[in-house]
């Protein structure tokens, strides 16, 4: 398994099964239409790459590991692999919190037409409010609160209830109200609102503040 992980590695970061370097397979394959693994073979080597071309792949990726790759390993050290790992799950994972929020933060811009502006460490400490829009005198107060899937949603409302104090304390003093913006990543990869009715909620009191 750790054999195969090496070679799986090594011949994608040195792109060995790059098109240029093994054809298109996928299309060539079904072009083949094989029935069995053999059928297969036989029509790669025949309309594709020869077995002499792949032989030399294979002593490319040999050399890539055992000199360019071995060479790396030996300048690696304790260090390196402490700093990666904090880098990891402390810089690379608030980086794509913030990207998260932010992506978010945007959506909601564009949709309510408001500038949306961060809150002063204070009322983060305070009143549990990350962002905030200002109309008029008035203060409406926002969270953005990236869920990593559906099961931590209910993780989150229970925070917004045990937090709901300091938001009533935001509105006494502020005037507006605090909403929380729930996100989650659709498909695995684009962000969106999860919460989408929190939208006209919030257009209903940026209304009642201007009016």
């Amino acid at each position: 398994m750790a054999k195969e992980w090496i070679l799986n590695s090594a011949m994608n970061r040195f792109q060995l099964n790059f098109k240029r370097n093994v054809g298109a397979v996928s299309e060539e394959i079904r072009k083949c239409t094989p029935r069995k693994l053999r059928d297969w073979e036989e029509y790669y080597f025949s309309n594709v790459r020869t077995k002499e071309h792949i032989e030399v792949l294979g002593r490319k990726l040999y050399i890539k590991i055992t000199e360019v790759i071995s060479a790396e390993v030996e300048e690696i050290t304790e260090q390196d692999c402490i700093e990666y790992i904090h880098n990891m799950v402390i810089n690379r994972t608030f980086d794509g919190y913030m990207t998260e929020i932010k992506t978010i933060y945007g959506q909601l811009e564009a949709i309510l037409n408001e500038k949306i502006e961060s809150a002063p460490d204070e009322w983060d400490r305070l009143y549990n409010v990350d962002f905030f829009i200002k109309i008029k005198d008035k203060y409406i107060g926002l969270q953005i609160k990236p869920a990593s899937g559906v099961s931590h949603i209910p993780q989150i409302f229970k925070e917004q209830a045990i937090q709901s104090y300091t938001h009533k304390e935001f509105t006494k003093k502020f005037g507006g109200k605090v909403f929380y913006v729930i996100s989650i990543k659709e498909g695995g990869k684009k962000k969106k609102i999860y919460n989408a009715e929190v939208i006209e909620e919030i257009k209903k009191e940026i209304k009642r503040l201007k009016n």
